[in-house]
């Protein structure tokens, strides 16, 4: 089912953090978006960022951190008016505040779940905590009308990117299925992937869907079809 129109989505900053030695692109800032999707039932939150207090966390990546809770508030947005997440997966810097959100039902790919219960892959008790309602997805699934998920495997075994389908257009929140602009387009070459060949596949799934605009988890450039 497509929304009449198409909502006009919330781009949130919500950190910057220092890639580690470990990284590719170690010692470069990245910034760490979510997204909010107003629907006529209420709000959908595409990731919820970076959480505090972890010493590791801290020590790997010196996130500075634009607190959840303000940036809703900014918007005139409590946390009662959220009626569902979804985690494009869940490394620490998507699921940090899944906490705030107890009994809000969460959508992340089984696969995805499955593969975060391995140690040092996230941080379990911004997982894991009381109140959590994860909601376990096997492949697409509409998680409101007009608002769907779809399996998009390569940076992380379990990643899922979003499709919001309107009369008036469709658009992806790639979250890091696709890193960049510059990938999506072509203009720069995916690197060092948990599986390339699936990241790969997975950007050109994306591609095959001829959406009219495309927002990233670690890129604040939003590309638009021109």
């Amino acid at each position: 089912m497509a929304l009449a129109r198409l909502p006009q989505i919330e781009q949130l900053h919500l950190a910057d953090v220092t890639l580690p030695e470990s990284h590719p692109r170690a010692g470069e800032p990245c910034p760490v978006f979510a997204f909010l999707i107003p629907h006529p039932d209420g709000y959908v939150l595409v990731d919820t960022g970076v959480g505090e207090g972890h010493k590791g966390i801290e020590t790997l990546y010196s996130p500075q951190v634009h607190p959840l809770a303000a940036e809703l508030e900014a918007r005139d947005v409590s946390s009662a008016d959220i009626i569902a997440i979804i985690n494009t997966h869940l490394h620490f810097d998507h699921c940090g505040e899944n906490r705030q959100f107890p009994s809000t039902p969460i959508y992340v790919q089984r696969a995805e779940h499955e593969a975060a219960q391995a140690p040092l892959y996230s941080i379990r008790e911004w997982i894991d905590f009381e109140g959590a309602d994860y909601q376990l997805l096997n492949g697409e699934s509409e998680v409101a009308p007009g608002v769907a998920t779809i399996p998009t495997p390569g940076h992380t075994p379990g990643h899922q990117s979003v499709v919001i389908d309107s009369e008036e257009g469709r658009v992806i929140i790639a979250g890091q299925a696709v890193y960049s602009a510059d990938e999506w387009t072509g203009a720069a070459t995916p690197t060092n992937e948990w599986d390339d060949a699936q990241y790969k596949a997975s950007l050109e799934s994306l591609r095959r869907l001829r959406p009219d605009r495309v927002y990233f988890s670690h890129d604040p450039l939003v590309w638009e079809c021109s």
